[in-house]
């Protein structure tokens, strides 16, 4: 199995905290970002790590260098914006096993859930499981709207209401398929431009703690409490 982390975003809404370091080495804890994912990794036997650089990749590239946590470093540097869509499928051309289904994770994310089951429940006939995780308000989110079955229906986008419900976690696994569903162009989101088309993509429902860390409050408030989780 691949695996491709994102981590080429320009940080924007941390403003000045991501100045000089890039959001995935910012500290949380006793770790960096980095390291909580590698270490979620490593217990699914993943031996080799595509990060998917943009900015500060010089910086990311002098501190990770070319194995962190016993796991093999392999770095792609956009040298444009690529959008989320556009960076995994530039980062696809490097991974090892191009044929073999591969996890990505966003950069920003930290999750406390079993990626092993997570795996588990990959169907070898299907596009690929999103992470559908649980928040207490769902206002500033996209939300997910899928079957009994776990079949993904309907992308929404934020509503801005207040209430408990499922969002896009930021974690994708994907099979070989997934190519079949990338445009032409460098540019592009996987949220809009990708998922919409894939018939046959699946939710993996998580009720475990989950925060993005790509504004302030949020990263404040995993800086507080997620050591304890």
């Amino acid at each position: 199995m691949n695996v491709i982390i994102l981590c080429g975003g320009l940080s924007t809404r941390l403003g000045d905290i991501t100045k000089e370091i890039p959001k995935i080495l910012l500290p949380v804890g006793e770790k960096a970002v980095l390291d909580w994912q590698l270490d979620k990794l490593v217990s699914l036997g993943i031996e080799e790590v595509v990060l998917a650089a943009g900015h500060l990749s010089d910086v990311l590239k002098n501190t990770v260098g070319e194995e962190r946590n016993g796991i093999k470093i392999r770095y792609v540097v956009e040298e444009k914006k690529l959008g989320t869509g556009g960076a995994i499928k530039y980062a696809l051309t490097y991974v090892s096993e191009p044929n073999e289904p591969t996890l990505v994770l966003n950069g920003d994310v930290l999750v406390n859930i079993d990626l092993a089951d997570m795996v588990s429940k990959l169907k070898p006939e299907s596009d690929g499981i999103i992470l559908a995780t649980r928040v207490d308000d769902v206002a500033t989110y996209g939300t997910l709207v899928y079957d009994e079955t776990g079949h993904l229906q309907e992308f929404k986008e934020k509503e801005k209401v207040h209430k408990p419900g499922y969002i896009n976690g930021g974690i994708y696994l994907f099979t070989s398929r997934v190519h079949d569903y990338f445009p032409t162009m460098d540019t592009f989101s996987i949220e809009y431009d990708v998922f919409p088309n894939m018939r046959q993509l699946y939710v993996y429902e998580s009720d475990h703690p989950w925060v993005d860390v790509g504004v302030p409050e949020r990263l404040e408030w995993a800086r507080k409490h997620w050591q304890s989780l």
